[in-house]
């Protein structure tokens, strides 16, 4: 009979430690498994509501007015061809002018006249010959013949009829030889270096646009931003059957591309009250509404929020939240209160992918 090999009592003791022994030195080891999950976090910050305002806007020049001769009279000369530039002073049209320079004529010789008659009541004036009520009477008619002179003066420079600013005329339908009176129109003049334009906005906006904000105008042919400009101008009452307001925006129009009288697509971003803002990624749904995960001493902890508005690929919210605090946008699903994360800015997990490391999925160890 073969003997069969056992274990002394000592052997069997040694044997026991040693397990245990490497047992201990496995679980308290360098190699211990991080029990923490991944994440991606991204510090909070603050965003404006914003509110875009789309709407019809006409336009005008910024001057514009339609001429009309002062007085009536016979065409002489027309001195612009339509849509002619034309600088202030330049003259437009010129009347029959020939009896107002004769009055001019005879005014100044009536003044000449008096000044000589008062003058020489002046130097009689000390010796009695000329009594006090006479010379106030010349001194009177004096000032009267000056005041008849700058009347023909007047009625002579109504005679032509002058570009009051510079700008552009437009489409006459006077000729030399018509006769014209103050209610004919003799052309437009229109200073389109810039535009005025004129827009609705809805009542509820009233306390949101303010004088000095940017607006966005285009053509309609046009998809793009044709230019840009600010508003100037707010009205003071609501349109009660519309329930809108009149705004008006100064569009610059150096290049003269644009022409008064053009209606125009006006958009307007206002800003409103600020709020935090989360990627879309980091805002979570549950039983009792949306919510996030923030980072609170390395551990998740449940944030509910309000949705304010979404804005491209973001989210203003409303929650006991504030500035800096940091954020989970990836990993939010393995989340649960008060679990052990581990996390690296938004930043530089986008760098990481860029360079084609990839990102570790959530739960993965170093």
């Amino acid at each position: 009979m073969k003997a069969r090999p056992f274990l002394t009592l000592g052997a069997a003791a040694f044997f026991i430690a040693a397990v245990a022994a490497c047992s201990d030195d496995t679980a308290s080891g360098p190699e211990q498994v991080d029990r923490s999950v991944r994440v991606i976090v991204e510090p909070l910050r603050y965003s404006s509501e914003r509110t875009r305002v789309e709407a019809v806007g006409t336009s005008r020049a910024v001057q514009s007015i339609a001429i009309h001769p002062a007085t009536s009279g016979e065409v002489v000369s027309v001195n612009f061809e339509p849509g002619q530039a034309v600088e202030k002073g330049h003259v437009l049209v010129a009347l029959d002018q020939r009896d107002e320079k004769l009055a001019v004529e005879l005014a100044g010789v009536r003044l000449q006249d008096a000044e000589r008659l008062y003058e020489r009541y002046q130097r009689t004036g000390d010796s009695g010959a000329v009594l006090p009520t006479t010379l106030d009477a010349a001194r009177t008619a004096v000032q009267a013949a000056r005041i008849e002179r700058d009347r023909a003066h007047i009625a002579l420079d109504y005679r032509t009829i002058e570009a009051p600013f510079s700008g552009y005329v437009g489409i006459t339908d006077v000729d030399p030889g018509d006769r014209v009176s103050p209610e004919t129109m003799i052309t437009t003049l229109d200073d389109r270096s810039a535009l005025l334009v004129s827009f609705e906005v809805p009542e509820s906006l009233i306390g949101n646009l303010e004088v000095g904000d940017e607006v966005a105008v285009a053509t309609w042919h046009s998809r793009e931003s044709t230019a840009f400009g600010v508003i100037v101008d707010i009205g003071s009452r609501i349109d009660p059957e519309s329930r809108t307001f009149v705004a008006r925006a100064w569009v610059e129009n150096e290049a003269d591309i644009l022409r008064p009288g053009m209606s125009f697509r006006v958009a307007v971003d206002l800003e409103g009250t600020p709020y935090p803002v989360i990627s879309e990624t980091g805002v979570q749904w549950g039983a009792d509404g949306a919510y996030v995960w923030s980072v609170v001493e390395r551990r998740a902890h449940r944030v509910p929020v309000t949705v304010i508005q979404r804005q491209q690929g973001q989210v203003l919210v409303d929650g006991e939240l504030e500035e800096g605090d940091l954020i989970i946008v990836e990993g939010v699903q393995r989340m649960r209160e008060g679990l052990d994360v581990s996390y690296e800015p938004a930043s530089v997990a986008d760098r990481g992918l860029e360079a084609g490391q990839g990102m570790a999925p959530p739960g993965a160890s170093d």
